[in-house]
């Protein structure tokens, strides 16, 4: 390729052997040999590049030609249910490329790394995660409950009545420790954290807890020390409204509140239903429950309107104090006009209180007609003169 290159020095005219043999230090000799191959080569049919630089058959054969049986190897080692095959070489191992080619070369296909991912490939195989999409067996009011939790806050929203999506995001070690995700520093010089993710028992963890607001797009984060529990939960609630639901829904006669169906503010959960008319009594108007069906948390509002921007806010930040997490959260904004306000909630919240039947039954909790499991109304409690 080279000297048929510089054979191009016959367009340079009269002395252009010598010119581009001096500036190459090609030899005349082989300038000229270039010349006279470039000479004789015929162009293919439709004329678009000349004709091959190798003679027909030359160059190296492909592996597949080589050897045949390598494909059928490659395919029965990357087989998805290789895994499982108590025969399988490679059961139970990570299937990449370079444990590919060192088990074909084991078994007596020679082979290199660059060549197994261009026949993995070629075999239609592509990197791939996991899918979430199978959801196990669903309850049989499933789709019911969604239609009525829809209906319920299309009705509150109607009558300009407060809607709030409520929850807890997954709880966090406060220190120097690593926080998932990556944020511009200087090159060479990352953010330094501990080694091992042992909680700081002086730091402890942080619990927040928040409300999403889905008519004003708005969110209340309160940051707890303590367990989270029921009375936690309602405590974030009842900051919430005298902080931001107050100023805004100044004619409000109920509140509307969606959760999942697990954790503190879950159905089953007999303090959250303690809980709860007590926060009406306070509030003095009665709030409207509504849990989505078990293994749908992830639809729950506050989730991918909330918590997802605020993973986002604090990616790869250490999380080394409370007050941190504070002004993170505080500080997390979309341009659709999400804001959020929070605080540190230093209460105490012991856990393992056990409500009684007959605690239970003294509660002014009202079941919903479908099915009272998952809706109810926990009115305010009646003030005796």
């Amino acid at each position: 390729m080279r000297r048929q290159w510089a054979a191009e020095a016959g367009a340079y005219g009269w002395g252009g052997v010598a010119a581009v043999a001096q500036a190459t230090g090609l030899s005349p000799t082989t300038i000229r040999k270039g010349q006279a191959e470039l000479a004789c080569r015929a162009l293919p049919p439709g004329g678009r590049r000349a004709g091959r630089v190798r003679r027909p058959g030359a160059g190296r054969k492909s592996k597949t030609a080589e050897d045949p049986e390598l494909v059928q190897a490659l395919e029965k080692l990357v087989e998805p249910m290789t895994r499982g095959d108590p025969q399988s070489p490679l059961r139970w191992t990570c299937k990449s490329t370079r444990t590919l080619a060192r088990e074909l070369t084991a078994q007596g296909h020679g082979v290199s790394e660059s060549t197994v991912r261009r026949l993995v490939q070629a075999a239609g195989y592509s990197l791939q995660g996991n899918c979430k999409t199978r959801e196990g067996s669903s309850h049989p009011d499933r789709n019911a409950q969604f239609e009525h939790i829809n209906a319920v806050v299309e009705a509150f929203q109607e009558r300009s009545q407060p809607v709030i999506s409520v929850d807890t995001k997954k709880k966090e070690l406060v220190g120097d420790f690593k926080n998932a995700g990556r944020e511009w520093q200087p090159q060479g010089e990352p953010e330094e954290v501990r080694v091992h993710d042992f909680m700081d028992k002086t730091l402890g963890k942080a619990i927040p807890y928040g409300g999403y607001d889905l008519t004003e797009n708005q969110g209340w984060g309160s940051v707890g020390i303590d367990p989270d529990t029921a009375r936690f939960a309602a405590e974030a609630i009842r900051r919430w409204w005298w902080t931001m639901g107050s100023p805004r829904y100044k004619q409000a006669r109920e509140l509307l509140s969606t959760a999942d169906g697990g954790g503190s503010n879950g159905s089953r959960c007999r303090l959250w239903k303690v809980a709860l008319p007590e926060l009406a009594t306070e509030l003095a108007m009665p709030i409207q429950g509504g849990h989505l069906p078990p293994g749908t948390s992830k639809w729950n509002k506050i989730a991918h309107r909330r918590f997802s921007h605020l993973t986002q806010n604090w990616r790869g930040r250490p999380l080394v104090s409370h007050e941190v997490i504070v002004n993170l959260i505080a500080h997390t904004a979309t341009q659709q006009g999400l804001r959020i306000q929070a605080e540190l909630d230093s209460g105490r919240y012991p856990t393992g209180l056990k409500v009684s039947d007959e605690e239970l039954a003294l509660v002014n909790l009202i079941p919903a007609g479908f099915p009272g499991d998952w809706n109810s109304t926990s009115a305010p409690k009646r003030r005796q003169n």
